[in-house]
């Protein structure tokens, strides 16, 4: 095991750390950090308006019968809700991510977010504002900064100012021809792809990849390499959630888009895979199902005082899923009794709740409950099902049992080294 911890630190963790640094992959991330709290509003929203309690529906229509444009009044907060978040959650990304972006560049973000979003209504984003651009989002948001900060930076397209003039004026005319140039490539290659009879750029590429790879992203494959690669790079210092967030927030949205719609339609939930499902069956306790290795530390550690102590402390914070004071303080990280069942615990726990999914045991995420949600209630809210909440437990039973039997390897072992350290 230490000869493989060796081989790791000297070959894979300095290209990880690269990767995790990146700074496209770092703007996409934290794009998608700001606009979490809407994504998670306009869920609730919906689901709100859709609560699959028998007799709610009818029970709100006889309350607030009064209808507007053919809806019921009552039903109008949840969809306004929705008109500000995920209908316009396109428009949001191609902003921010080109603002991160920039800001990384050490240019004027404002403008460089600014000619992103314009950039994005170029390309046809008028067809795509809610999660169905995300894709053309993203990559309007990166295309888009690159051209501007070259453009930026060159003193011929720099439009001089007299002295006196307020410095946002003679910012914003710094930014007029590189915006400029940006928007007319734009514009230029939709008018080439109009010239192919591809009236919407953002539609025809939803349709022709951002579909099929919803699906294939929703498979068990995909599923499984997530539950094994966010663990993996934990255990090695690298924040694994971090570093695959950009890929599951683009997956995540389209997703729950998806599986709102069918909620509310009365349809078959179309995708299995998605943020809440990780949150709510695998990161129970955070990443690697550590509230599963809490309750084994109180159960079968008791040999061993470090773990004792490290669990008592990190217990409440692992109550709401964080689990940095276990990881570093215990420690998790490079710790070879660990390893085995902090990467095989999640691997476990996402397979039984994918298999009682695609069952029908228990119905699809359809919401995303806040992650510092304590685990088995946000699995409930997540499927708005009491099912959700049986393989929760069921998962956490199922932690408990793969951890409890390192942690009491690791306090035998603790205990055998004081017994040395005293006969020494």
């Amino acid at each position: 095991m230490q000869k493989f911890i060796d081989f790791m630190e000297k070959h894979f963790l300095p290209i990880a750390t690269k990767i995790g640094n990146q700074r496209h992959l770092v703007a996409i991330r934290d794009a998608f950090a700001v606009t979490m709290p809407l994504m998670i509003l306009g869920a609730f929203a919906v689901l709100i308006n859709n609560l699959p309690i028998p007799g709610w529906t009818d029970f709100m229509n006889s309350v607030f019968s009064e209808k507007v444009g053919g809806a019921f009044i009552w039903t109008k907060l949840g969809g306004n809700i929705w008109n500000g978040t995920f209908a316009v959650l396109g428009l949001m990304i191609s902003f921010l991510v080109a603002y991160n972006l920039a800001k990384s560049y050490k240019i004027d973000p404002v403008a460089a977010g600014i000619v992103s979003l314009a950039s994005f209504f170029v390309i046809g984003g008028a067809t795509g504002m809610d999660s169905s651009g995300l894709f053309i989002a993203l990559i309007v948001g990166i295309i888009s900064t690159e051209i501007f900060r070259r453009l930026v930076g060159n003193p011929h397209l720099v439009v001089k100012m007299p002295d006196g003039v307020p410095p946002a004026v003679a910012s914003s005319f710094a930014a007029l021809f590189p915006a400029m140039i940006t928007l007319t490539i734009f514009g230029f290659v939709t008018t080439i792809f109009n010239a192919m009879h591809i009236e919407s750029v953002v539609v025809s590429f939803y349709k022709a990849f951002q579909e099929p790879f919803q699906g294939l992203a929703s498979s068990y494959p995909t599923a499984l390499l997530l539950a094994f690669i966010t663990p993996f790079l934990w255990f090695f210092g690298l924040h694994g959630a971090n570093m695959i967030e950009p890929f599951m927030q683009t997956i995540n949205a389209p997703a729950i888009t998806a599986n709102l719609a069918a909620f509310k339609a009365g349809k078959e939930i179309p995708y299995v895979v998605n943020k809440p499902f990780f949150d709510s069956f695998v990161n129970m306790g955070g990443t690697g199902v550590t509230l599963g290795l809490l309750i084994a530390i109180f159960l079968v550690g008791r040999k061993s005082k470090s773990y004792m102590t490290v669990g008592k402390l990190s217990f409440a914070p692992g109550l709401f899923n964080i689990n940095e004071p276990l990881t570093f303080g215990l420690p998790i990280v490079l710790n070879p009794i660990l390893f085995i069942p902090y990467i095989l615990t999640p691997i476990v726990c996402m397979t039984i709740a994918y298999v009682a999914t695609v069952t029908g045991f228990m119905p699809a995420c359809i919401a995303m409950p806040p992650w510092v949600t304590p685990p088995i209630i946000g699995a409930v809210i997540a499927t708005a099902s009491w099912q959700g909440g049986v393989i929760a437990a069921l998962n956490l039973v199922v932690s408990v049992l793969i951890y409890s039997p390192f942690v009491y390897m690791a306090g035998v072992m603790e205990s055998k080294k004081e017994q040395a350290e005293l006969a020494a």
